[in-house]
């Protein structure tokens, strides 16, 4: 079933107004909240959380709600919710006891690989089909930009040599982080569109 150009382009341009709205929302930061600019309470890291959050009950729709590629979208879910759970690791360390994260995501991401090994035919020809779609090109861009470019761009001895005897640590997490941002924006765009094409899947199958 393919998608309507009109469709493209309501979809592209809500993705443009959710890009700009965290645009804003990290200059809005900057401006007006130098106490917690770029810290664990500031827009930054809340908007991170909240990306995270809301594209893990994405992949929960998808996988329990629509039931379309199960063994994809649990690896997906094992590995968003591990990201979650690590952008609260200040909160687990000071609130539960230090270690706390590792310990929570070793126990999502293991059982999830061995669900996923342990099927690995169909987990095979389900990522067969993913692979060529929209969706995967986005979450690969996102993985890319937020787990790859953000840790490099964001190297303590880049910004030295940038800003030389003017190095502020700030500019170095400020400039990681809003690409960290970016990357978790574009992950969340590809989950809505993982959601989109599973009920496109689903209904074509019903109308066979």
């Amino acid at each position: 079933m393919p998608i309507g150009f009109a469709a493209i382009c309501l979809r592209a341009a809500l993705y443009m107004l959710l890009i700009a709205g965290l645009a804003q929302g990290v200059f809005y930061e900057a401006l007006y909240l130098p106490e917690d600019r770029f810290s664990e309470r500031g827009f930054t890291e809340l908007a991170q959380t909240g990306l995270l959050a809301l594209t893990t009950l994405l992949l929960l729709y998808a996988r329990i709600g629509l039931r379309e590629l199960p063994h994809v979208s649990l690896l997906l879910l094992a590995f968003v919710a591990s990201s979650l759970i690590r952008e609260q690791d200040a909160l687990l360390d000071a609130r539960v006891f230090d270690g706390a994260w590792q310990l929570l995501v070793t126990a999502i991401i293991l059982p999830s690989l061995y669900r996923v090994i342990r099927h690995r035919g169909a987990f095979a020809a389900q990522f067969a089909a993913y692979a060529n779609t929209l969706s995967f090109g986005l979450f690969a861009a996102g993985f890319l930009t937020t787990y790859v470019f953000s840790r490099l761009y964001g190297r303590q001895d880049f910004w030295r040599a940038v800003l030389q005897e003017n190095y502020v640590r700030d500019f170095k997490s400020t400039a990681e982080e809003v690409v960290e941002l970016f990357g978790y924006a574009l992950i969340l765009i590809a989950m809505i569109e993982l959601v989109l094409l599973a009920r496109r899947w689903a209904l074509a199958r019903r109308t066979a």
